[in-house]
C-alpha cells in the first residue's frame, strides 16, 4: 500500500529512530550538541593528481580520479578484491582485504571513480590498501573546502553525521553568547565564524594550525568550552552555600582531648589544614573540602579531627572508605584513638552478619553511635542517621558521583545538608584543580611527618627474581618484613588471583625457613583481616598481596616492597604501593621487576618511580601521560570531560575563563545562563558533589 501523502513510510521512519538511538550514544541529543560535535581530522579532497603522480608521492595520501579497467576477487595468499584504475598517465590497484558482494558489483569495469588513500608500492607497481573512494561521473565538481572527519560510533557513518550536522547547522540560533566588546578584549573571533571554519575549512586554511588546535577558530572554541566549565562549577559552589548546613562551632573536650592523647605533634602543614577545615565547619552552608596529602603525610588524624569536633558540637560524623581493608584500617586507628575518650565508633561493612549489622544500624539511627565507619554500606537503604553533621570520604576519586551524593543526602533535611570533606592521596595538580574542582576549596597537606625515612627505589629486569628472593631473604633475616606484589591483570581477576597463588607457593617453597602469608580480594574478609594482623604482629616474614594492600595498610616494621610486573600499573597506583614501605624509622627499598620489551609509556613511569618520591611531582607527570580523563578516574561519571582544550597548552586559556566566569557570574546572569544552555544543556546536575 502506499505511504499516505504527507507522512514518512515506517521503513523511514524507523531509519530516523535508529539514527537518533546512535547519536544519542554520542551524546548527540539537540541540533546544538551536533553543530558542536566538531572534526577531529580532515581529508583533502579539493584536488585530483594524476596517477603517474601519485606513484612518486609514497606515504602521503592523494586524491586519483579514473577508470575501473579490471575487478576481480584474488585467493591468494589470501581472499582479497582487487582493482585496477586508470587515467590517461598511469594505472593504480586498489586492494580490500574486507570486502561486500555488492563492492564488486558497484566497482564494475568502466566505472569512473575517485579513490583517496596511503600510496605504498607493490608487487605490480603502486597501489592504495582500503582507499576511501567514490563512484563519479566524468566532469563533477570537487569539494570547495577540507572534507572533516568526525567522531562516530558503531553504525554511524562519516555521510551521516556530514549530513546531521549540516542539517543541525540551518536550524540553530548563531547569536554570539559573548559580547563584541567582550570579544575584542580577548582577541576572539565570533562563534558563528569560528564553527563554520571548522566545519568546513576553506583549502587555503592553514592545515598545520587546523591540525594541532592553534588555529584562532579552535581558540574561540576552547575559551567557550572552559568558559562553560567554569561557570557551572562557581554556579555549583554558589548554589552550595545557598543550602545551610549544621553550624559546629564547638572545639571542646573531645577535640582537645584527643589532641593531648595524640603520642606525636601535628606538623605545621596539619595544623594548617584542620584551621582551614575548622573554620569551614562553623559557616551556616555546607562545607565541600578537597585535602589532598601525599602517602604517609597524616589525612587521618586530621579527618579525626574533623569529626570530633562535629561531636563536640552535638551531631554524628560519618567515614566511608572504598574498601574493606581500608576502612577496617581507619576503624582501628580511630576507634584506638576515640573510644578511651568515650566515644561510640560502629563500624558497618556489606560483610557483617545480619544481626550485626542490624545492631550497627540501630546504633546509628538512634544517634549512640557518634562516629561511623564503613564502605559503601553505609549508603545503602535502611542505613539512617540520627543527626549527621559531618561526611568524610576517603580515596574520594574512587567513589561515583552517585555515591558521594547519597551520602551527603543521609543527613540532609529539608534544605540542610552534611558538611562534607573529600581526601585523597593522589595529588591532583594545581591546573587540574583549578580546572576540574573550581567547585571545591582544596587543602594540601604538603610535608610528611618528621623521622619518616626516604624510600629508595630501583627497577630490575625480571629475569633477577633469584637475586631478589636471596635479597628478601636477608632482609627478613634481619627482622624487616617484606611485601611481595602481585600483577594487575586486566583482563582477569580469576588470573590475578592464580598469579598470586603461584608466587606464594613459589616463594614459600624458596624460603622454606620463613613464613609466607597471602592476602587477596577473593578471601573474605575475616580471613583476610587474620593474614594482615598476623603480618602487622610481626609473626608473618613476607607477605604475598594483588592490590588490595594499595591504601591505608600502616606496618611500619615493612621496609622492602617488591612488585611485580611493575610496567602493568599506573604511576599513582605505584606511588600507592610504595607508600606501604618507609612508614618507620629503617631504610627502605622499593624493587620494581618489568618485562622487557618495555613500551614507551611504561618506560616513562619507571624511570619517573626511580627518580622522585614526591607525590606532586609523580601526579604532574601522570597527567603528562595520562591526560585529564584517565587521570580523575571516576570523577568521570560524573563530570563533563574537556573535549577541545587541552590542560597542557591552554592553561593561559583556563586563567581568562575562569576572570571572566567571575565577572559574568557578578554582573550578566543572562549571558551565563546563554553560555551554559548553550554548552552542557541540561547536564549541569553532575557537577555538584
Amino acid at each position: 500500500m502506499p505511504a499516505t501523502k504527507g507522512k514518512r513510510p515506517a521503513s523511514e521512519k524507523s531509519k530516523v529512530n535508529t539514527g537518533a538511538a546512535r547519536l544519542a550514544k554520542l551524546g548527540l541529543r539537540s541540533d546544538m550538541d551536533l553543530v558542536l560535535h566538531l572534526p577531529l581530522r580532515y581529508e583533502d579532497e579539493t584536488k585530483v593528481v594524476p596517477i603517474r603522480e601519485a606513484d612518486f608521492m609514497a606515504g602521503s595520501a592523494p586524491q586519483v580520479e579514473g577508470i575501473v579497467t579490471s575487478c576481480e576477487i584474488q585467493y591468494r595468499p589470501r581472499r582479497q578484491l582487487v582493482v585496477t584504475v586508470a587515467d590517461e598517465t598511469s594505472q593504480l590497484v586498489m586492494r580490500f582485504l574486507n570486502f561486500y558482494g555488492s563492492q564488486v558489483k558497484q566497482l564494475a569495469q568502466g566505472v569512473r571513480v575517485r579513490a583517496r588513500g596511503e600510496v605504498r608500492h607493490g608487487f605490480f607497481g603502486a597501489e592504495m590498501v582500503h582507499p576511501t573512494y567514490k563512484i563519479v561521473q566524468e566532469g563533477d565538481p570537487l569539494p570547495t573546502a577540507l572534507t572533516p572527519v568526525y567522531p562516530s560510533g558503531e553504525g554511524l557513518s562519516q555521510a551521516y553525521l556530514r549530513k546531521a550536522i549540516a542539517n543541525a547547522m540551518t536550524r540553530i540560533d548563531w547569536r554570539d553568547t559573548l559580547s563584541p566588546a567582550l570579544l575584542s578584549s580577548l582577541q576572539l573571533g565570533s562563534f558563528d565564524a569560528a564553527v563554520k571554519l571548522l566545519h568546513n575549512p576553506p583549502p587555503a586554511v592553514d592545515e598545520h594550525a587546523l591540525a594541532d588546535r592553534s588555529h584562532p577558530a579552535w581558540t574561540r572554541m576552547k575559551f567557550d568550552e572552559l568558559l562553560a566549565q567554569q561557570l557551572s562549577l562557581k554556579r555549583a559552589q554558589a548554589a552550595r552555600r545557598a543550602r545551610s548546613a549544621a553550624v559546629l562551632p564547638v572545639v571542646g573536650g573531645l577535640s582537645n582531648s584527643f589532641l593531648a592523647a595524640l603520642p606525636f605533634t601535628l606538623t605545621a602543614a596539619q595544623q594548617r589544614v584542620l584551621a582551614e577545615i575548622r573554620a569551614d565547619l562553623v559557616e551556616p552552608f555546607p562545607m565541600q573540602r578537597l585535602l589532598q596529602g601525599d602517602v604517609g603525610s597524616g589525612k587521618t588524624v586530621v579527618a579525626a579531627l574533623a569529626a570530633a569536633q562535629a561531636i563536640d558540637s552535638g551531631y554524628q560524623a560519618a567515614l566511608m572508605a572504598p574498601t574493606e581493608i581500608l576502612a577496617e584500617q581507619h576503624f582501628r586507628k580511630i576507634a584506638q584513638w576515640m573510644e578511651p575518650l568515650g566515644v561510640r565508633v560502629a563500624w558497618l561493612t556489606g560483610s557483617l552478619k545480619k544481626k550485626e549489622k542490624n545492631e550497627a544500624q540501630a546504633l546509628i539511627e538512634s544517634g549512640a553511635a557518634q562516629l561511623v565507619i564503613g564502605t559503601h554500606a553505609l549508603i545503602q537503604e535502611g542505613v539512617e542517621f540520627a543527626r549527621l553533621g559531618l561526611v568524610i570520604v576517603d580515596e574520594q576519586h574512587r567513589f561515583g558521583v552517585g555515591q558521594r551524593l547519597a551520602l551527603r543526602n543521609k543527613g540532609a533535611s529539608g534544605q540542610s545538608v552534611p558538611h562534607q570533606l573529600m581526601m585523597s592521596a593522589t595529588p591532583i595538580p594545581r591546573t587540574l584543580a583549578m580546572t576540574y574542582y573550581a567547585d571545591l576549596e582544596v587543602s594540601v597537606i604538603d610535608e610528611l611527618p618528621p623521622g619518616r625515612t626516604p624510600i629508595v627505589t630501583r627497577v630490575l629486569d625480571q629475569n633477577r627474581r633469584e637475586e631478589v628472593i636471596a635479597r628478601i631473604h636477608a632482609a627478613a633475616l634481619e627482622g624487616r618484613q617484606v611485601y611481595w606484589v602481585c600483577p594487575l591483570i586486566e583482563e582477569s581477576e580469576a588470573l590475578q588471583l592464580q598469579t598470586a597463588t603461584d608466587t606464594h607457593a613459589t616463594l614459600a617453597e624458596a624460603l622454606p625457613d620463613l613464613r609466607v602469608g597471602l592476602v587477596h580480594g577473593r578471601m573474605k574478609p575475616v580471613e583476610k583481616q587474620m593474614v594482615m594482623d598476623a603480618f602487622i604482629r610481626g609473626d608473618t616474614h613476607v607477605l604475598v598481596a594483588t592490590t588490595v594492600i594499595e591504601v591505608g595498610v600502616d606496618v611500619p616494621n615493612a621496609s622492602l616492597m617488591v612488585i611485580e610486573h611493575a610496567e602493568r600499573f599506573g604511576l599513582s597506583q605505584l606511588h600507592q604501593l610504595r607508600g606501604r614501605v618507609g612508614r618507620g624509622t629503617a631504610a627502605s627499598v622499593c624493587l620494581l621487576l618489568y618485562q622487557s620489551p618495555l613500551g614507551p609509556t611504561a618506560k616513562q613511569r619507571l624511570a619517573t618511580m626511580r627518580e622522585t618520591t614526591d607525590g606532586f611531582e609523580i601526579a604532574r607527570r601522570d597527567l603528562e601521560i595520562r591526560g585529564p580523563g584517565e587521570f580523575l578516574g571516576a570523577r568521570q561519571s560524573g563530570e563533563a570531560m574537556l573535549r577541545f582544550a587541552d590542560l597542557q597548552t591552554d592553561q593561559w586559556l583556563v586563567d581568562k575563563a575562569r576572570n571572566v566566569a567571575q565577572m559574568l557570574l557578578r554582573d550578566d546572569p543572562a549571558t551565563v545562563d546563554a553560555h551554559l544552555a548553550r554548552w552542557l544543556g541540561g547536564r549541569e546536575e553532575f557537577l555538584k558533589v
